[in-house]
């Protein structure tokens, strides 16, 4: 379950070089921020499921 504000890790890096991820929406897609570079990009939950490493509570 993903929550508001949580920083998650992804297996492969983005294109910046930061594999962290901030979660700034949720639903069936969720809306992630680059913590680096501040891109923001949306993922159904299934994808971001199989994409994911690690995820913090902050």
């Amino acid at each position: 379950m993903y929550i508001l504000n949580q920083t998650i890790q992804t297996k492969k890096k983005h294109v910046c070089g930061s594999d962290q991820w901030k979660i700034i929406r949720v639903g069936a897609d969720i809306k992630l921020e680059c913590c680096q570079c501040h891109r923001i990009i949306m993922l159904p939950s299934y994808e971001l499921d199989k994409k994911i490493k690690t995820s913090q509570k902050n």
